[in-house]
């Protein structure tokens, strides 16, 4: 077997900003496409991969580490729609340890036993947590993992500013790792002035949007079956 590239994305995006259900829409596209996709969630709330698997929640990493020793990679993966593998990093007790350690160990096991190879996987995507680019949230962009950061906010203050202080964190590791600024996806935007704040944002960041998403209903209701648009409403816009 020939060692193909496997394309690696990281998409940030603070609490609450739709940034799962971009990153699992997209991976559900992809599936749909025919390529093989891991979706890797690196949010301790876990439940970036639940529309790819009717609502349902998975046993996540750190959770799987504190009952046994040692773990495979292949215990925590778990398949969803199409075929996608799902990945839930996981978080500490709440009050305990850093948010961000999931993501180290995860990261971790799954280099230690090659499993993006033997899963012979075309894209691997991460969805991160962005309201804190603290440095297990830092690291896909740090240890160089992502070649493509997007981020998904919407023309909210607090939302542009989590995007603000990830593209300073790319800023600062990527001469280091090289992980490359996509642009931002720009959520919810209905509203005319919603449109120019982010215009605005990423003019004088130098950047790009990547799509302006509407806020759609259709989202949500697909969300309440425990499903991703794809696979819920696949004529829908």
């Amino acid at each position: 077997m020939a060692n193909k590239k496997i394309k690696q994305i990281a998409i940030y995006g603070k609490g609450g900003i739709g940034k799962s259900t971009t990153t699992s829409n997209i991976s559900a596209a992809l599936a749909k496409q025919g390529f093989k996709v891991m979706q890797f969630g690196c949010d301790p709330k876990s439940d970036s991969t639940n529309t790819l698997r009717g609502g349902k929640y998975i046993p996540t990493v750190l959770d799987t580490l504190r009952e046994k020793t040692s773990v495979n990679a292949n215990d925590v993966i778990h398949e969803g729609f199409g075929g996608v593998y799902c990945v839930e990093a996981g978080g500490p007790a709440p009050g305990v340890g850093c948010a961000g350690r999931g993501i180290i160990t995860a990261v971790q096991l799954f280099k230690q036993q090659r499993v993006f190879e033997e899963l012979d996987l075309d894209f691997v995507i991460y969805d991160v947590l962005g309201d804190v680019v603290c440095g297990g949230f830092a690291v896909p962009i740090r240890e160089g993992i992502a070649e493509h950061v997007f981020t998904v906010s919407s023309a909210d203050f607090m939302a542009i500013y989590a995007a603000n202080n990830l593209f300073r964190g790319i800023h600062k590791y990527s001469n280091a790792g090289g992980a490359l600024l996509g642009g931002v996806i720009a959520n919810s935007i209905n509203a005319p002035y919603a449109r120019e704040i982010i215009d605005d944002f990423v003019k004088q960041t130098k950047t790009q949007v990547v799509e302006y998403v509407p806020r759609s209903v259709t989202v949500t209701q697909s969300e309440l079956q425990g499903k991703t648009t794809i696979e819920a409403a696949p004529n829908s816009e």
